[in-house]
């Protein structure tokens, strides 16, 4: 398959990880794409660790499996670091995106001797400043939008304002948000290794 992506996500339930993953699939396939966005399903519980991927192609999709060694990794709870081994399978021609404020140091011990790049956003932050409450989700789904380069910013973003217009038809004041959210999130993200 010609230039696939695959993207795993990592994140806790009811922080939104899937729903990004959804998102990204959404606009990615409006941009001409062949796409996958999928959860793994395990104990659904709030605050439990949970998976959802992502393939993203020029070409058909032929495979339906789990992903086991994505181009892209993106954790959207740094407590997960310590628990789920988030980098397992994970290219060292691709990267990691991680939400968190750690430093250097400290992510490069917990990443188990991973050697490609690795990039993180303080999507808390983020949220509190657009949206006045935490969504990790937003950001970070803006953040592996800017590092994997599935499509183009400008792309991204005409896409997502249909996106939550149709999502937050009852409540349209949260767009505008969700718009500053991700346009921050494409200028925070940041490369550290």
């Amino acid at each position: 398959m010609e230039n696939l992506i695959e993207i795993r996500w990592h994140g806790r339930g009811g922080q939104g990880a899937k729903t990004a993953s959804l998102l990204l699939a959404d606009a990615a396939f409006n941009t001409g794409k062949y796409i996958q966005g999928f959860p793994e399903y395990g104990p659904e519980r709030m605050g439990a660790p949970i998976t959802a991927y992502n393939r993203i192609s020029n070409t058909p999709i032929t495979v339906h499996s789990n992903i086991y060694e994505p181009d892209y990794v993106v954790v959207v709870d740094d407590t997960l670091l310590e628990s789920v081994n988030v980098t397992a399978g994970l290219k060292e021609t691709g990267a990691i995106i991680i939400n968190t404020t750690k430093d250097e140091e400290y992510l490069k011990k917990v990443l188990n001797g991973y050697n490609g790049k690795i990039f993180t956003i303080d999507a808390r932050k983020v949220s509190m400043e657009t949206l006045g409450k935490y969504f990790p989700n937003t950001p970070m789904l803006a953040a592996v939008v800017k590092v994997s380069k599935v499509m183009t910013e400008e792309e991204f973003l005409n896409d997502m304002i249909g996106s939550f217009k149709h999502k937050f038809a009852k409540k349209p004041e949260v767009i505008e948000g969700n718009m500053k959210a991700l346009e921050l999130s494409l200028k925070e993200i940041k490369q550290i290794g």
